[in-house]
């Protein structure tokens, strides 16, 4: 029973989170006038707010959670300034740090719509379109890549998802059904393996360490100079592995490598997994969209050999975050690896239709999904294939230009260009090399060079390490970035680097001595 004087205050009831369509249609424009404004200002924009955390913490307050509301307006209003004065803009035509590119706006307006609407999109009877716009996005990025249009596939938050996603469909089906209900048996099947390259992200750790397989059972295979996987130690280690009693059942292929773009020989890989019945993974979350390209390298082209890929809207579509793709070239498998029937779901009594619609969190680990595709369909639509073949390919031939301008800048020594990243390190020219302690101080040169950098504002690269050499590394995923912006970033580095050399180098190569 409801309490006396609740059922008139029940009725017609406006919760304190509701607005007005007035309300929200006003307090909307301003943000979205906002917001353009902004868009047109980043290029005069610091990149970054060069403030330490504690700092930071300061301009957010440490007040209590507040006892009553505040108007939408006002909230509105301090967190846009909040953003725009105190963010990382990698929508900043000179971020070229790591690998998150400038989104695209009709992405922003996409996750606007996206989340009004709400959608769960774990089942068909709770999302029918959205479900339907997924499935066309994951059909239209498997066509992009030459990949086979009938794969199965989802949207996820990112690489390490789309990741995990192949490992678990390759754990499952290579290791058997029962990995499912007993888990991994060593006993039984000896102790599993997986392999990759010694330039694979992490995510393979956290992948072996929380699907039961463990961070031992990762073989990391040697790098040629090219930081590509060498083929004969990947042969060598497997058959080593299988006389040795092991059970091999994963290789990774790596699509663009985080530290220097390397491509692994995809297709020789392919061919020695056929041989030795291993599932072949490919870990293209930066690289792999550049299989689009008509001048694209063999070794990318292996790309659609795979028996499952990883790819990220949010590196090279240009989508806004959080927008991951894994494909799998059976469905089925996905199915196998995920799918389970509870009783509290009633979408699985609608698989006998004529057209069984699609229910992603039989195909995936979320159950419920927020509607990711949404941004990514649009960017597809509205620039198609030929769009994104335009902007990959000018990203390439900015980051060629760039390492042209360092490798003949006196100040610079250029070391790698492959996709769209250019590694480099500055190299003062009255500086004499050779030396292991020079080397050294190199190092620390280049780490405190990238530091003031990062922290002045006008550009952002970050950092890659080679051998024991510590690089400048540039990484352009962004459709905001102009040859001008590119041919300023010697001069800016250099002035720096210059700054830095001066105040560290005597006191350095002193202590050293």
């Amino acid at each position: 029973m409801l309490k006396q004087g609740s059922v008139e205050a029940l009725r017609g009831r406006v919760a304190p989170l509701e607005m007005s369509p007035d309300d929200f249609r006003e307090v909307g424009h301003q943000l979205i006038d906002h917001i353009a404004d902004f868009l047109g200002s980043l290029p005069a924009r610091r990149l970054g707010p060069g403030k330490t955390p504690a700092q930071i913490r300061t301009v957010l307050g440490d007040a209590s959670l507040p006892e009553n509301g505040t108007p939408a307006d006002k909230l509105l209003e301090e967190a846009t300034n909040l953003m725009f004065d105190h963010s990382m803009f990698n929508g900043h035509p000179r971020f070229w740090g790591y690998i998150t590119s400038s989104a695209a706006p009709i992405g922003a307006l996409g996750d606007l719509l996206a989340s009004t609407v709400n959608a769960n999109v774990g089942g068909w009877a709770l999302s029918p379109i959205q479900s339907e716009i997924e499935a066309q996005t994951v059909r239209w990025i498997a066509e992009l890549l030459g990949y086979p249009s009938d794969c199965g596939g989802l949207l996820v938050s990112g690489g390490n998802a789309a990741n995990f996603v192949g490992f678990l469909a390759a754990r499952r089906k290579k290791l058997g059904a029962d990995v499912r209900t007993k888990g991994v048996n060593i006993s039984s099947t000896g102790q599993p393996r997986v392999y990759c390259s010694a330039e694979t992200h992490t995510w393979i750790e956290k992948a072996a360490d929380q699907f039961g397989i463990g961070t031992d059972s990762i073989r990391w295979i040697a790098t040629h100079d090219s930081q590509k996987m060498d083929l004969a130690a990947l042969r060598q280690q497997i058959e080593q592995d299988k006389t040795n009693g092991d059970t091999p059942f994963l290789v990774v292929g790596t699509a663009g490598s985080v530290g220097v773009g390397a491509v692994d020989d995809l297709p020789r890989i392919a061919a020695l997994c056929r041989e030795q019945d291993l599932w072949f993974h490919v870990d293209g979350a930066y690289g792999g969209f550049a299989a689009c390209l008509p001048d694209a390298p063999p070794e990318l082209k292996g790309l659609n050999e795979a028996d499952s890929i990883a790819v990220d809207p949010h590196k090279w579509l240009y989508s806004a975050l959080e927008a991951g793709c894994a494909l799998v070239r059976d469905p089925q498998d996905l199915l196998d690896t995920f799918e389970y029937h509870p009783t509290y779901y009633k979408f699985e009594e609608e698989q006998a239709a004529e057209e069984a619609p699609i229910n992603y969190h039989n195909y995936g680990p979320q159950n419920s999904r927020g509607f990711r595709a949404l941004k990514v369909w649009l960017g597809l639509r509205q620039v198609g294939k030929n769009g994104y073949i335009r902007m990959i390919s000018d990203d390439i031939q900015l980051s060629e230009h760039l390492y042209h301008l360092v490798e003949i800048h006196p100040n610079f020594e250029a070391f790698t260009q492959n996709l769209s990243i250019t590694t480099f390190r500055y190299v003062p020219s009255n500086l004499a090399t050779g030396s292991d302690e020079t080397e050294e101080y190199l190092n620390t040169l280049n780490e405190k060079l990238l530091t003031e950098l990062q922290n002045g504002g006008e550009a952002f690269v970050s950092n890659a390490v080679i051998g024991d050499t510590y690089l400048l590394r540039a990484c352009i995923v962004n459709f905001r970035t102009a040859l001008e912006d590119i041919e300023a970033l010697p001069d800016i580095v250099s002035s720096i680097g210059s700054r830095v050399d001066a105040a560290i180098r005597s006191e350095y190569l002193k202590t050293q001595a």
